[in-house]
């Protein structure tokens, strides 16, 4: 099976950065989309940005301009890089994967969360 990995989670004040880490491991012959997602108090899951293989990326309208998703492809990896913060992305941050695994006789699709990690922005 494929495990996530994350990382860079922490408390920062309003107008502060932070930089969040995904580092997928398994039997994986590709990565087809990687997505962020956040969850705060009270509210449901949403997407943050998904960033396909091709490099196409997309984001909430509320992080747009401010997020940026990237990606290692030699270390299996997507980042989000997070600036300007606000009180309002205060959240667990869920890391999220659409794989192709090794598999016999053929390889087969494979979807993975990670465990999430959280960010707290105080004003």
């Amino acid at each position: 099976q494929v495990q996530l990995v994350e990382s860079g989670g922490g408390l920062v004040q309003a107008g502060e950065f932070l930089g969040l880490s995904c580092v997928a491991s398994g039997n994986i012959f590709s990565i087809n989309t990687m997505h962020w997602y956040r969850q705060a108090p009270g509210k449901q899951r949403e997407l943050v940005a998904a960033l396909t293989s091709g490099g196409n990326t997309n984001y909430a309208d509320s992080v747009k301009g401010r997020f940026t998703i990237s990606r290692d492809n030699a270390k299996n990896t997507v980042y989000l890089q997070m600036n300007s913060l606000k009180p309002e992305d205060t959240a667990v941050y869920y890391c999220h994967a659409d794989l192709t695994i090794r598999q016999l006789p053929t390889p087969v699709d494979y979807s993975c969360w990670g465990q999430g990690t959280q960010v707290t922005v105080s004003s």
